[in-house]
């Protein structure tokens, strides 16, 4: 099974943290993980506050756990709120529901890992992620 390289979750965040300067964004924390949820890589910017670091993994987290953004588990929170708060429980917390976690894929289709970023609005956070994952030569998941 194919997973994200060490050298693409580098490409990751380093283009999810240019974008973010491209798009003058708050201060940007960034985690890339494998398609078995282990950290491959991670920068949190200067400034960036201190619950960053879990917010962004459990962007990235959530994703992988149920297969969709976390765009898609933020509509399945307004949709299915029993669903998330009882997949929130089975996670012990680390799964959050809000845009900012994507799925990266690889060009046969397959998930190779997630990205999770933090620090800026959602539709911005998630802007970044998708930039990173397209410069490291892997495509964005669904929603």
């Amino acid at each position: 099974m194919a997973k994200v390289t060490l050298a693409q979750a580098d490409r990751i965040v380093d283009g999810a943290l240019e974008r973010g300067r491209e798009l003058g964004c708050q201060p940007l924390t960034v985690a890339v993980l494998d398609d078995g949820g282990h950290l491959v890589a991670f920068k949190r910017q200067d400034g960036s506050s201190i619950m960053r670091q879990q917010i962004a993994f459990g962007k990235a987290w959530g994703a992988l756990g149920v297969g969709k953004s976390s765009r898609g588990l933020e509509q399945m929170a307004k949709d299915r709120p029993h669903f998330i708060s009882a997949a929130v429980a089975a996670s012990e917390g680390r799964l959050v529901p809000v845009a900012g976690g994507v799925l990266a894929v690889g060009d046969d289709g397959v998930v190779v890992g997630a990205v999770g970023i933090s620090g800026d609005t959602s539709d911005r956070d998630e802007d970044c992620v998708k930039a990173g994952i397209v410069a490291a030569g892997l495509a964005p998941g669904p929603d």
